[in-house]
């Protein structure tokens, strides 16, 4: 106990340049929070596919539809256990910025296909017993106070005119990343619609689910060659690289957050451990005395190392939690961040670092202070 004393008195001698120190650091550590939190923003969808699922589109583009006969021709290929379509809608909620997934899906099969999307049983059968019915993630509900039973009108961009949906379940997702701003609706409504005459029986893509998630390469292989040289060629690929392919689109945007953002964050700690060597020069003479006190060179050592932690690690919780309570309100762009969630492994490592820093930032003036000879610094004083 009496070290921890001695180690609190050393770290307030000077208040405020201690002050400073730690809140710099803290600053630090409040900016690598929030990278890890843009960075699982971006990644969400990869993070969490299926790795027993896979997505067939048209080879040409993702916007290019295909046939309703290949839902019988994809489900007799073997190693396939069920299928399920779907159509991205692409509408407007008041405003061009309130972006959120919308898809037209097949109520049959859409449920079975996604597990870890949680839906109420009475809210499901809702959904299926009204044609204009739709679900809508927790996360979306959440951001523009939507309930079951309202009235949601949507402006169709793809599919022109005015569509309006009866919100009749709201669902959550069983991990704490799964995405839960999307937006389901009957495809029957859609695809019975005048405005859809041009993509009438044609969803915009296919999702298969495997019996065995090893057999993935062959069977997706076998569906591409079925449909070979055929009018509406697919490529079909695993869920992870289907997401991982809408990562890339915005790639530059994520790469130019994480790039500055890193420089910034690095530059703070530079200037932090700058910060400590000065500190640790300015009390040689200090030291000095705790060797003529007695004390070893091995506990000089360790002092100055654990001072240095100790204003790591205090700035790092301040940083780091403060990144945390920052989250717990939720995407301040929901529309380009949907997931704002720092995980508690991310935390653990975001301590790491700090102390990690803190050791190596303290490391060199301790080992100065090691050999330092009490005779030399005595005559400082």
């Amino acid at each position: 106990m009496k070290y921890l004393r001695l180690l609190r008195v050393s770290l307030f001698r000077k208040k405020i340049r201690t002050t400073l120190t730690i809140g710099s650091f803290a600053v630090a550590m409040f900016l690598f929070g929030l990278l890890v939190v843009i960075r699982v923003a971006f990644n969400q969808g990869v993070a969490v596919a299926g790795a027993d699922r896979l997505i067939v589109m048209n080879r040409i583009t993702f916007i290019q539809s295909l046939p309703f006969s290949y839902r019988d021709r994809i489900a007799a290929i073997p190693g396939v256990s069920e299928v399920t379509f779907a159509t991205w809608f692409g509408g407007i909620y008041q405003d061009e910025r309130n972006f959120f997934p919308q898809f037209a899906v097949d109520v049959n099969t859409w449920r079975q296909m996604y597990p870890e999307f949680d839906v109420p049983d009475d809210q499901w059968k809702a959904f299926l017993d009204d044609r204009q019915a739709a679900i809508v993630g927790s996360g979306t509900a959440k951001r523009f106070g939507w309930k079951v039973g309202d009235r949601i009108p949507i402006k169709g961009a793809i599919f022109p005119g005015n569509w309006e949906f009866n919100l009749r379940g709201i669902y959550e997702g069983r991990r704490k990343d799964d995405d839960t701003s999307q937006f389901w609706f009957h495809y029957d409504y859609l695809n019975e619609s005048p405005a859809a005459r041009n993509w009438k029986d044609r969803p915009g893509w296919y999702t298969v689910k495997l019996s065995n998630p090893d057999e993935a390469v062959t069977v997706l292989k076998q569906i591409d060659q079925t449909f070979a040289n055929s009018a509406a060629e697919t490529k079909t690929d695993t869920e992870k690289s289907f997401a991982a392919s809408f990562v890339k689109q915005t790639g530059n945007i994520e790469l130019i957050i994480l790039a500055v953002g890193a420089v910034v964050f690095f530059t703070l700690l530079l200037v932090t451990g700058n910060t400590m060597a000065i500190a640790v020069r300015e009390r040689t003479p200090e030291l000095a005395i705790f060797k003529a006190l007695g004390y070893s060179d091995r506990f000089i050592l360790f002092y100055v190392l654990a001072e240095s932690v100790a204003i790591a690690l205090l700035g790092g919780t301040l940083g780091i939690g403060f990144a945390k309570f920052m989250t717990l309100f939720g995407s301040p762009v929901p529309a380009m961040l949907p997931l704002f969630y720092l995980p508690p492994g991310q935390m653990a490592f975001g301590f790491v670092v700090a102390i990690a820093i803190g050791g190596i930032a303290g490391l060199l003036p301790a080992i100065s202070a090691s050999r330092l000879r009490v005779v030399e610094a005595l005559r400082k004083i």
